[in-house]
């Protein structure tokens, strides 16, 4: 088995900033040389998370909204009076995703399904630069 470790640098815009990253991922397995194996996609920060859509502007304007019914921006947040830094909603909401995602891949290609792509999610409340690991395991 190989190990190959690679890095996706983005731009965010804060507030639930959703980005398609289907195509950073394939292109950093191709740059691997890898035909089977794991890609484990990972966000250093606790304010962002990874997970699987189907990346379309209706589904991405309900996901907004379903975050912002399950951890409101307008609420006071225990966290925000330790730091004061206001961001206490965009914690909460990014534990609920998670800070990882794997997905297999076979004979080179992601098995991702039609409709489904690999989203990143920044719910700080201010544009950040982000650093995500894509870790390939396989042969």
């Amino acid at each position: 088995m190989k190990v190959s470790t690679k890095y996706i640098a983005l731009k965010t815009k804060g507030n639930a900033h959703i980005i398609d990253i289907t195509g950073q991922v394939n292109k950093a397995l191709s740059e691997t040389d890898m035909q089977d194996g794991t890609v484990t996609v990972f966000v250093q920060g606790s304010t962002g998370g990874l997970t699987t859509v189907e990346y379309e502007s209706g589904l991405i304007k309900d996901l907004k909204d379903l975050f912002e019914r399950i951890a409101p921006s307008d609420v006071s947040y225990a966290h925000d009076a330790t730091w004061g830094d206001a961001n206490g909603y965009s914690h909460i909401r990014a534990s609920t995703i998670g800070a990882s995602l794997t997905v297999p891949f076979v004979k080179g290609e992601l098995t991702l399904g039609t409709w489904q792509q690999i989203i990143f999610i920044d719910f700080d409340n201010r544009p950040r630069s982000r650093k995500l690991i894509a870790q390939f395991i396989g042969k």
